[in-house]
């Protein structure tokens, strides 16, 4: 004789409609945190890994920036300007010598600044630092030097072209 064996079924009750909509919005949110996310990382890793020649043909186009009234720069002080598109610096050492750099650290680029206390240029970013006097990176992530550019000191400024 079998017997029939009652077995309780579990039943699910559906969601209540606020309740998935809640869903759909916080999946929505966490899509767009990520691509967000996703974005902001790839720029840096980009600008990274962009060839040289790529990042050297959009600032090619000056070769030459004449600033006038320059050459009364004090000595052991600098003057910030554009070069082109990017931020440079020309820099009047304490011992007369003078020395045009780009303000563009080499790591991530972000732009850099002079310390004339410590006769050096630091990155803040990340903490680089270079050589005052020939852009060479001697501490830090910065992966290559700063841009040298040729300075010529004349009655009606201060010619900066480049190396």
């Amino acid at each position: 004789m079998s017997q029939a064996i009652n077995v309780p079924h579990i039943v699910k009750e559906p969601a209540e409609p606020g309740e998935q909509s809640t869903r759909r919005a916080f999946l929505i949110a966490a899509g767009a945190a990520g691509l967000c996310y996703t974005a902001a990382m790839s720029y840096p890793i980009y600008r990274y890994l962009a060839s040289p020649q790529e990042m050297e043909a959009s600032a090619t186009a000056v070769t030459e920036v004449t600033l006038k009234d320059a050459e009364k720069l004090p000595a052991g002080s600098v003057l910030m300007f554009k070069f082109g598109s990017s931020p440079a610096m020309l820099i009047h050492h304490e011992d007369g010598r003078w020395v045009s750099l780009s303000a563009v650290c080499s790591h991530l680029g972000c732009t850099v600044q002079y310390e004339p206390q410590a006769d050096r240029i630091h990155c803040g970013c990340h903490g680089g630092v270079y050589n005052a006097y020939t852009g060479a990176n001697f501490s830090g992530p910065p992966p290559k030097p700063l841009k040298l550019f040729k300075v010529a000191v004349n009655e009606t400024g201060v010619n900066v072209s480049r190396a």
